[in-house]
């Protein structure tokens, strides 16, 4: 009988033991559980339970969000394959918060496992907020109102951030030179020009690469540049900037952050503002710095030209090259950009061929009208599962349907009977709910990773339905918290339809 007993014990001791080995290769392989190591991290840090973790949407990069709550904390658990870049990211927030910067605190981190903690910012970007009033009335108000206080912190930030960073942690260059430089031509030339179907003499335009590199090398570039400054890298929290995404932080000149913020195609900031807040950068780097007024604008719009050529090669090469057509729908905001520049500017350095190059962009047709592509259309339905689950009239034969039946019931309480999930009462309840919150975010990132395969399909319509018992509560909760996030984030036409309550918004605006 022992002997059985004791065969058994040592086949189930080698089956764990395997077991752990497996465990162990998976972790030191990253072929890891991301949201059980960034559990751990969070529990470790905050000494509380992880009540929910919910991925946010991605964006262009390969990095991965999560916001994770306990009963008290929470925090943005990061997960990036990148080693290098997560160091640079980490030692610059500890550099700039002890100079007394508005960057997110870093938590807790575990670079074994490419894992870091850093704090929560809120919801809104400058982008955000740009993008959920730019239809409203006092709209011109809110964007000069927020690019100033940008504009006004930019150069405190140049100048603190610069003053004892180690910039050996920067990644992948401790400078702008000129081999950054020349990447980035590089990138514009064969992702863009090429790729656009662009014309012109790949020597005389390498020659103008190389005398337009000396010039932009000549600049005084004593600084922190930032390299990503544009609008969705700007949190606004207690209506004022923080700062994000600087992993890519070098030193360079003041004059390249300045302009990629001023002419991020996606900001559309006019173009009577951007000189405005020229002047207001001016005056405010003069705390911080001596600076020429007229030396510092000549020397501006050089940049301004390399971050368009930037920019325009990342459209070409997400949009031209990897198919992802939402890429290509920013090159007219560029082109208009580069027209005005090219219109207005004389540029103290002699680029003949690579202006001609940059004038041909704007003479061509294909790329003017690549943004007038059919608009895709978002239905929203709320509706009773007594009644069924709604037609597709769009026929394409239906869409993403929704079981809120789980969540808690507002309608089985009195004072919230006659109401429905657009009321303030209502909403309030719902907002409570950890299991109205794991939904959304649940339902977000599947449907936003929809969205954006359509739109780069050109399809142009999908339907989305949200049942609850009586369509009534959490159903319409539902839907309105989609339209809106979808509003956010991208540029589409949202349809609304609560069809118990005789409810229907053919444009949902913000």
């Amino acid at each position: 009988m022992i002997l059985p007993f004791l065969i058994r014990y040592f086949i189930s001791f080698m089956n764990l033991n395997r077991i752990k080995k497996r465990i162990q290769y998976k972790m030191e392989n990253n072929f890891t559980d991301k949201e059980q190591l960034l559990k751990g991290l969070f529990e470790k840090w905050s000494g509380e339970d992880a009540v929910t973790i919910n991925k946010l949407p991605q964006s262009g990069s390969s990095r991965e969000y999560f916001r994770i709550k306990s009963n008290d904390k929470c925090a943005i658990g990061v997960f990036n394959n990148d080693y290098k870049e997560n160091v640079a990211f980490i030692e610059f927030s500890k550099h700039f918060k002890k100079q007394g910067l508005k960057v997110p605190e870093i938590y807790n981190e575990n670079l074994k496992y490419n894992i870091y903690l850093q704090e929560d910012l809120g919801y809104e970007t400058l982008f955000s907020i740009l993008e959920k009033n730019r239809n409203k009335e006092d709209y011109t108000e809110i964007l000069s109102k927020q690019t100033i206080r940008v504009v006004k912190e930019l150069p405190k930030f140049q100048f603190k951030a610069h003053q004892g960073l180690d910039y050996s942690n920067a990644y992948p260059r401790e400078a702008f030179d000129k081999q950054s430089m020349q990447w980035d031509l590089s990138y514009f030339k064969y992702y863009f020009l090429k790729l656009a179907g662009i014309s012109f003499d790949e020597q005389k335009l390498e020659n103008d690469f190389q005398t337009f590199m000396e010039y932009l090398n000549n600049v005084d570039s004593d600084f922190f540049l930032f390299r990503d400054f544009q609008t969705r890298n700007i949190m606004i929290k207690d209506d004022q900037p923080w700062f994000i995404d600087y992993q890519g932080g070098r030193k360079g000149a003041l004059q390249y952050d300045l302009a990629s913020f001023l002419y991020d195609s996606k900001a559309n900031i006019p173009q009577y503002l951007r000189e405005e807040l020229l002047d207001i950068y001016i005056e405010s780097a003069k705390d911080y710095f001596e600076i020429d007024a007229e030396k510092f604008k000549k020397q501006f719009y050089p940049f301004v030209l390399i971050r368009i050529m930037q920019a325009m090669g990342a459209y070409g090469f997400r949009g031209f090259y990897e198919k992802k057509t939402h890429f290509l729908k920013s090159i007219p905001f560029a082109i208009n950009n580069l027209t005005w520049i090219l219109d207005n500017i004389e540029f103290d350095v002699k680029i003949p061929h690579l202006l001609e190059a940059l004038r041909n962009i704007t003479k061509s047709e294909k790329l003017i009208n690549i943004a007038k592509t059919s608009v895709l259309s978002v239905g929203i339905n709320s509706f009773s599962y007594k009644k069924g689950i709604p037609q597709d009239t769009s026929g394409n034969g239906g869409g993403f349907v929704f079981d809120c039946r789980w969540i808690h019931n507002p309608g089985r309480y009195e004072p919230y009977k006659k109401l429905n999930g657009r009321d303030q009462p209502v909403i309030d309840f719902l907002d409570k709910e950890i299991d109205m919150e794991i939904h959304l975010n649940s339902v977000y990132t599947l449907v936003d990773r929809a969205v954006e395969r359509f739109i780069d399909r050109d399809f142009t319509h999908l339907m989305v339905n949200f049942g609850c018992t009586g369509g009534q509560h959490r159903s319409v909760y539902s839907a309105e918290h989609l339209a809106k996030h979808l509003k956010e984030k991208f540029n589409i036409k949202v349809r609304v339809n609560h069809i118990e309550q005789n409810i229907l918004i053919e444009d949902y605006k913000i």
